[in-house]
C-alpha cells in the first residue's frame, strides 16, 4: 500500500477535500437542459463495448448526456485532473490500492442508499472492505465485473489422454508427473515479464494465506515470514514442472507455447485467453481453481473486482449518477460486457459465462473466492520482481531470505500507513 503522505500517491488530494467541496467538473447542466454525467474508466480493452452502453444510454433518455472516456493511462490521467480539482462524476476502476488512496483521501460518495447493491454479490462486497486502511462506515464502490485466477489447461488433451481434474495440492503434483511421464510439458511460464510472477502467487495464496494479512501486519499482529512461507515454496515447487529456464520466455513466449499445445496447463487468469485464441482460435480452453490446499474444502478461486464503479464525493447530481449505475446493472448490458471481455460478472443473476470458465462456475456462483493478495501491495515494493528474484535463487536459505525481504520491504514502503492503522487501533480497540 502507498504510503499517504507522498504526493504521488494522495496527489494533495486529503487537502483538497478538506479545502472545501470541490464541484468543477461533476454533473454540469448542458445548454439544452440535459445533466451531463462524466464517467472515466481504466480499461481501455473495453472502449468498444462502453461506446456502445454510452450510444445505447443516450438513445434511451432524455434528461441525461453520459459521457463514458475510456484513455490508455487512465490512472495517470485521472490523479491529474484530481489535482487540478476537474473531477468526473463517476470512476470506474479496479478494487486496488488505488482505489484505497482514493477512499483515503476521502474522495468517494457513500452509496449505501443505492438500491442496485442488493444484487451485487456479498463475497465483491466484503472484497472492497477489505481495501480499507482502516474500518469506514459505508459503501464507496459498487462492483461490477471481476476475473479469475487460477490453471487453464488443454481440454482436448486431458480428454485424449484421461486425466482428471485435480482438487488437492498432491493430486495437482501428481498429475504434472503423469503429464510429464507421457512426454508432455506439464507447465509454461512467462516469468521474464515479472508480473506474469503473481498470478501462481495470488492462486495459490488465496487458499494458503488470509486474505487480510495485509492489514493485519499493518496492526502488527503477524508477519508476512509466518503467512507465506507454504505459498512461497509451492509456487517455486512448481518451477519442476515448467519449461527449462522460465525467467527467459515472457507472456507472450507463454501464451504462444499453451496454444500451440507445447503444454498441458497454463497457471494464469482468464484475461490471458483472448491472447492465446490469438494464435489458436480453435484452441478448446476450460479451467479449473488452483489447489493449493490438501484439504480440497479450503480451496477458493482467486477473482477480484476488476472494474468496480465509485461516484466521486462532490458529484452535484446524485440520482442521475445512479440511474447511470442502474443502466450498467441492466441484466443485458452485464451480459453484452460479458461477452465483450470474457469477464466475471459481479452481479447475482443466470449469467451465460465464458466456455473457458466452465471448471470454476461452481466457485463463482456460490462466491467461494478470495482476492488478489497483490492489490493491497504498493507499486513501489514490486512485489513481482522480488518473487522473480526469489524463484531465480537456488541458494539453500532462498525461502528465508526472500520473506525477510518480504517484511523489510513492507515497512519500509508502509511507514506512514502502518502507523496510521496502529494509532487507529490504539484509539479503537481491536474489535473495530
Amino acid at each position: 500500500m502507498k504510503r499517504r503522505g507522498k504526493a504521488a500517491l494522495c496527489l494533495g488530494m486529503a487537502g483538497v477535500m478538506a479545502a472545501g467541496t470541490m464541484l468543477s467538473g461533476c454533473g454540469k447542466e448542458e445548454a439544452n437542459g440535459k445533466v451531463k454525467i462524466e464517467v472515466v474508466q481504466y480499461k481501455p480493452e473495453a472502449v468498444d463495448v462502453f461506446e456502445e452502453l454510452e450510444k445505447k444510454f443516450n438513445e434511451t433518455h432524455d434528461n441525461i448526456e453520459l459521457v463514458i472516456d475510456s484513455p490508455n493511462d487512465a490512472m495517470t490521467i485521472l490523479k491529474t485532473r484530481f489535482i487540478r480539482e476537474d473531477y468526473p462524476d463517476i470512476i470506474g476502476i479496479g478494487s486496488d490500492v488505488n482505489y484505497s488512496n482514493f477512499l483515503d483521501s476521502d474522495m468517494l460518495m457513500d452509496i449505501s442508499d443505492f438500491d442496485g447493491l442488493d444484487d451485487i454479490k456479498e463475497a465483491y462486497l466484503e472484497t472492497d472492505k477489505e481495501m480499507e486502511y482502516v474500518p469506514m462506515d459505508g459503501v464507496y464502490a459498487m462492483p461490477y465485473m471481476a476475473n479469475a485466477s487460477g490453471v487453464l489447461y488443454n481440454k482436448d488433451m486431458f480428454e485424449e489422454h484421461g486425466w482428471t481434474i485435480p482438487t488437492t495440492w498432491d493430486e495437482f503434483t501428481a498429475l504434472c508427473e503423469r503429464i510429464e511421464a507421457e512426454g508432455i510439458q506439464p507447465l509454461y511460464f512467462g516469468f521474464k515479464d515479472s508480473w506474469t510472477c503473481l498470478a501462481p502467487w495470488n492462486a495459490i495464496a488465496a487458499d494458503l494465506a488470509p486474505s487480510d494479512v495485509c492489514s493485519e501486519v499493518n496492526k502488527g499482529n503477524t508477519t508476512f515470514t509466518d503467512n507465506y512461507r507454504e505459498v512461497a515454496e509451492k509456487e517455486k515447487a512448481l518451477l519442476a514442472y515448467a519449461q527449462d529456464n522460465p525467467a527467459a520466455y515472457g507472456y507472450n513466449d507463454a501464451c504462444t507455447a499453451f496454444a500451440k499445445g507445447e503444454s498441458a496447463m497454463f497457471v494464469i487468469g482468464s484475461y490471458a485467453v483472448p491472447q492465446i485464441k490469438s494464435v489458436n482460435p480453435d484452441m478448446n480452453i476450460d479451467s479449473f481453481v488452483f489447489p493449493a490446499s490438501n484439504n480440497a474444502e479450503e480451496n477458493v478461486l482467486n477473482s477480484g473486482n476488476d472494474l468496480q464503479f465509485s461516484i466521486m464525493k462532490n458529484c452535484e447530481h446524485k440520482e442521475e449518477a445512479y440511474e447511470v449505475l442502474r443502466f450498467f446493472m441492466e441484466d443485458e448490458n452485464v451480459q453484452a460486457y460479458i461477452d465483450d471481455q470474457s469477464a466475471v460478472p459481479c452481479k447475482k443473476g443466470d449469467f451465460e459465462l465464458p466456455s473457458m470458465l466452465d471448471g470454476m462456475k461452481e466457485y463463482i456462483n456460490e462466491g467461494k473466492l478470495a482476492d488478489y493478495q497483490d492489490h493491497h501491495y504498493p507499486s513501489e515494493m514490486s512485489v513481482d520482481a522480488m518473487i522473480q528474484t526469489y524463484l531465480l535463487d537456488g541458494s539453500e536459505n532462498a525461502t528465508d531470505k526472500f520473506l525477510k525481504k518480504f517484511d523489510t520491504e513492507w515497512v519500509r514502503y508502509n511507514r506512514d500507513l502502518i502507523q496510521k492503522v496502529q494509532d487507529y487501533e490504539k484509539e479503537n480497540g481491536s474489535n473495530n
